[in-house]
């Protein structure tokens, strides 16, 4: 790869200094090999795989967006930028609201250290996700479906289904209550509304895969710029807030404090994230060989890292938000997102601010389910090979959503949608280990992932990451059914 000095500005020295390091987490640039070169989309180490790679991951979008091997560095860290983006929407979606809101009203700023360590997580999870997808042309439900027996890839893609459908009750629950904050449409004809979406869904994907991109990039925008009002509007207390970046021992101490910040947790990394970053990096035309490849880990790491970056300000933001405005007040006890759109104008004195925090919420939900359709499509294709028609595909996802949201907001209301939408947290947790291990595991082996192999550092930390993320969701869960029983 070419490292001669490309551009000017912070983004170019910090991919020129990456580059003359020579490694972006252990991605090391070496010239081809003389002889034998790597066919295209071939694994580096054909025998570990039982299958060849006949059908790409999204067939119809796969090395779509053009590369120029040639071009500078930016150009390049403009054609990878994307991807990023749209993994980042599910570190962001309506099923975070509730967990950062508790988290700020009761207990400040303090719990902002959990969401920048969940981030850092996730930095790593998706760079995994990346790497895999890049060195061996299959996504990670290819990859499950290549390794395991059909009776283990069909379990792990049932429940991928499971919480692929939760996600989507979280982005159907988000909508509804937006639309009903914002217009005051009852939550029940605010769950139908959002089947509509489909429909824009299927427009979009028509247009080619960077409209999509653009598309999420100028919601992430809103819902930022929403904040960026509601920060200004609340004057939080900027040394709390560098406080609160640091970890204390209180989090553990404390058992309501850990059970929000092990929910911050679980709600901040999401599994069928993992599924989708493997599968979108790939939509870059790189050239298929160790060059490349090692060219396209290092953007697409790039790419995501700034990405996820931005979903940890909006997340740290509505933390934030719900610090300034609500702790050490009557409202410490605002845990609902209703209640905390009624309560911010009053409260904060901005006419504004809580029509913002509504269509933030909107934006938000409407982002996750660009991503969740395409996640859905992935899983079904790489674990059963099995091609449906996206509206189909689309309209059966979110159909399993809409059905248990609709009798639960027609029968409970508010209160019931709210607990609902804590279920399909819960899910989404009980779900994450089956992609996280898988995912380590693979990106482990060298008889996989050939000169790609994670090295030994990445290795030990993802697997304690991974041990980490395992025993907090499973506490989160025991904890949460414990509390439902009584």
């Amino acid at each position: 790869m070419h490292c001669g000095p490309t551009g000017s500005g912070r983004l170019s020295s910090v991919l020129d200094r990456s580059c003359s390091l020579g490694y972006t987490f252990g991605v090391k640039d070496h010239p081809p090999p003389p002889k034998s070169p790597v066919s295209a989309d071939a694994a580096p180490v054909r025998g570990a795989w039982r299958r060849e790679v006949t059908n790409p991951s999204l067939r119809e979008v796969h090395a779509s967006v053009a590369v120029s091997p040639a071009s500078a560095r930016w150009r390049k860290m403009l054609a990878f930028s994307g991807p990023g983006l749209m993994v980042a929407v599910g570190y962001m979606d309506p099923g975070n609201w509730a967990t950062d809101l508790a988290g700020g009203a009761r207990f400040g700023y303090t719990l902002l250290s959990v969401i920048l360590i969940s981030n850092l997580m996730a930095i790593m999870l998706q760079h995994l996700a990346v790497r895999l997808g890049v060195a061996t042309g299959r996504d990670l439900a290819q990859a499950c479906r290549d390794h395991f027996s059909k009776p283990v890839g069909f379990v792990l893609w049932v429940l991928c289904e499971i919480a692929i459908a939760a996600c989507d009750l979280a982005e159907v629950i988000g909508s509804a209550i937006a639309l009903n904050l914002l217009f005051g449409l009852p939550l029940p004809w605010g769950v139908a509304v959002t089947v509509l979406d489909v429909m824009l869904i299927l427009l979009l994907q028509n247009k080619g895969f960077r409209v999509l991109e653009c598309l999420v990039a100028s919601l992430i925008l809103i819902i930022g710029g929403c904040f960026a009002y509601q920060m200004i509007a609340s004057r939080p207390d900027l040394p709390a807030i560098v406080r609160g970046l640091m970890p204390t021992p209180q989090i553990v101490m404390n058992p309501e404090m850990l059970y929000i910040a092990i929910g911050i947790l679980g709600a901040t990394v999401m599994p069928h994230n993992l599924y989708l970053h493997s599968s979108i990096v790939q939509t870059r035309a790189y050239t298929r060989d160790d060059t490349g490849r090692a060219m396209a880990i290092r953007y697409a790491t790039a790419d995501s890292t700034i990405a996820l970056l931005s979903a940890f300000f909006i997340n740290a933001a509505i933390l934030i938000l719900a610090a300034a405005a609500f702790h050490g007040t009557e409202h410490e006890s605002v845990a609902s997102i209703e209640d905390a759109h009624k309560l911010l104008s009053p409260v904060l004195g901005a006419s504004l601010a809580s029509t913002l925090f509504a269509v933030a919420l909107l934006a938000s939900g409407q982002n996750a389910t660009l991503t969740g359709t395409l996640a859905g499509q992935i899983v079904m294709e790489g674990f059963l090979d099995i091609r449906l028609r996206p509206w189909l595909r689309r309209l059966i996802t979110r159909l399993v959503a809409i059905v248990p949201a609709a009798i639960v907001s027609v029968l409970y209301g508010a209160q019931g949608v709210n607990k609902l939408l804590l279920l399909s947290q819960v899910i989404l947790s009980l779900q994450l280990s089956f992609a996280v291990v898988p995912l380590v595991w693979f990106t482990s082996s060298r008889a996989k992932m050939g000169r790609f192999v994670s090295p030994i550092w990445l290795v030990v930390a993802a697997w304690v990451v991974t041990v980490v993320i395992v025993v907090l969701n499973a506490y989160l869960l025991f904890e949460t059914v414990r509390e439902w029983i009584a």
